[in-house]
C-alpha cells in the first residue's frame, strides 16, 4: 500500500514537472522570433512609469522650446508653432506604431495564460480523481464496518 502511494506521488510529480517544462520551454521562452522579443521588450518599456514620465518630460520640453521661440522670434520663424502640429504628428505616429506591437505582446500573454489554465485544469482533474478514489474508499470502508457491526 505504501509502495503504491509512493508510485502515485512520483507519477504525479513527474506529470507536474512535465507540464511545467512545457510551460517554461515552450515557444514563449525558447523559440521566440525577433519580432516577438521586440514586442515583449517594447510593451515592458511602454507600460512603465519611466516611459510615461519621460514622454511627459519630452512633451513639456518640446512645448517650452517652441513657446520660447514663439516669444523670442517672429511668428513665422518658429520651429513648430502653437498648435504644435508636428508634435501631434509625432505622438500620433508613436501611438500608431505602439498599438499593434502591444497587441502582439498581449496575444502572447493570452497564449501563455491558456497554457497555465490548461495546467490548472489538469491538476484539478487529477485532484478530482483522487477525491473520487478517497470517497469510494471511504464508502467501501463504511460498508465494511457497518456489516461487521451488524454481525455482532
Amino acid at each position: 500500500m505504501a509502495k503504491k502511494k509512493e508510485e502515485d506521488k512520483k507519477e504525479k510529480k513527474e506529470a507536474k514537472e512535465k507540464i511545467l517544462r512545457s510551460l517554461n520551454s515552450s515557444d514563449f521562452r525558447a523559440n521566440r522570433t525577433f519580432g516577438q522579443k521586440a514586442a515583449d521588450k517594447l510593451t515592458k518599456w511602454a507600460g512603465s512609469w519611466a516611459f510615461i514620465l519621460s514622454l511627459f518630460g519630452f512633451i513639456i520640453i518640446w512645448m517650452a522650446i517652441n513657446g520660447y521661440l514663439l516669444i523670442q522670434y517672429q511668428p513665422g520663424d518658429v520651429f513648430d508653432p502653437y498648435p504644435f502640429i508636428l508634435l501631434n504628428l509625432v505622438l500620433s505616429c508613436l501611438a500608431a506604431v505602439q498599438a499593434p506591437i502591444i497587441l502582439m505582446s498581449q496575444h502572447r500573454t493570452a497564449q501563455r495564460d491558456r497554457l497555465k489554465s490548461e495546467f490548472d485544469y489538469r491538476i484539478n482533474k487529477r485532484a478530482e480523481e483522487e477525491i473520487r478514489k478517497i470517497k469510494n474508499l471511504l464508502i467501501k470502508r463504511d460498508k465494511q464496518f457497518s456489516i461487521k457491526g451488524n454481525k455482532k
